[in-house]
């Protein structure tokens, strides 16, 4: 005779139908949740491409039966007001009358001094990054569009540190003396000049261009009258920078192939005429 022997126990062997009942529920879990997915398809009325769907406004007018709720309003809900007073009834011998009591109090206490709000760190403009537009070279001619020049051309210089332009007439050709301008207020041309023997004296700073002002006196009888507005006028320095400037660079516009033409393109001031339109212009 033979024996077959086995490592498990009864007990063992009575546990295995149980482990694999588990098993067999979480394949059916996975069967029933993969025939959900394949129900939630596309829904009735899709795009077939470009914009084009199956059915049309009017035929999905009547599958959704929309007619049926057109002139159905539904009631509107009025809310009630929620009282902000009571009246109440004082008893005693003297009292005995009634006073009108707020259902929320008012607070016992109140704040002296405002919270104080924490203002976060800004850069100051002087610590501003400058830009420059790439058209804009020293040595490049711009047109003017704004202030007392406006519409003379111009010879860039430089970009100063405050992000404004440093430009000139040159004085002597068209009265335009060194002065700062924005870019946002010049056209840049495809016209240059080449500028790189030229240098600009150290000193052309922001500062050197800034206005000195006095302080205001007190107000005073008789001041409103007896005070008139001083006008500007540059000083020394000032106009022996301007001859420099001047002479050095129309000498660099006399040894230019085209200088009489220069010279009257810088003096002539721009203008549009009829039928002009300057995003329509070649600069």
């Amino acid at each position: 005779m033979w024996h077959i022997t086995s490592d498990r126990s009864p007990l063992q062997m009575a546990d295995t139908p149980e482990k694999v009942a588990p098993i067999s529920a979480s394949v059916a879990a996975a069967a029933a949740t993969a025939k959900k997915k394949k129900s939630l398809s596309k829904p009735r009325n899709y795009d077939l491409g470009n914009g084009v769907y199956r059915f049309s406004r009017t035929r999905m007018y009547h599958k959704k039966a929309i007619y049926k709720f057109l002139d159905k309003k539904t009631p509107k809900k009025v809310k009630p007001k929620k009282r902000l007073t009571i009246e109440k009834q004082i008893g005693g011998d003297k009292n005995g009358e009634t006073r009108i009591v707020l259902l929320k109090k008012r607070r016992a206490n109140y704040p002296t001094a405002d919270p104080v709000t924490v203002h976060h760190a800004k850069k100051c403009f002087r610590d501003h990054r400058r830009y420059l537009r790439p058209s804009l070279i020293p040595g490049t001619i711009c047109i003017m569009l704004a202030g007392p020049h406006k519409g003379k051309r111009v010879i860039f210089l430089k970009q100063l540190k405050s992000g404004l332009l440093l430009v000139t007439g040159p004085f002597l050709i068209n009265g335009c003396p060194l002065r700062r301008v924005s870019q946002n207020y010049v056209i840049a041309t495809s016209t240059k000049l080449d500028l790189s023997g030229f240098e600009l004296p150290q000193h052309m700073r922001d500062e050197y261009f800034k206005r000195k002002r006095d302080k205001r006196a007190k107000k005073e009888e008789g001041d409103i009258f007896s005070k008139k507005k001083e006008e500007y006028t540059p000083s020394d320095l000032r106009k022996k920078d301007q001859k420099l400037v001047d002479k050095a660079i129309i000498d660099i516009i006399r040894k230019h192939k085209d200088k009489k033409i220069l010279f009257a393109y810088l003096s002539a001031m721009f203008g549009l005429r009829s039928s002009q339109y300057p995003h329509r212009l070649k600069f």
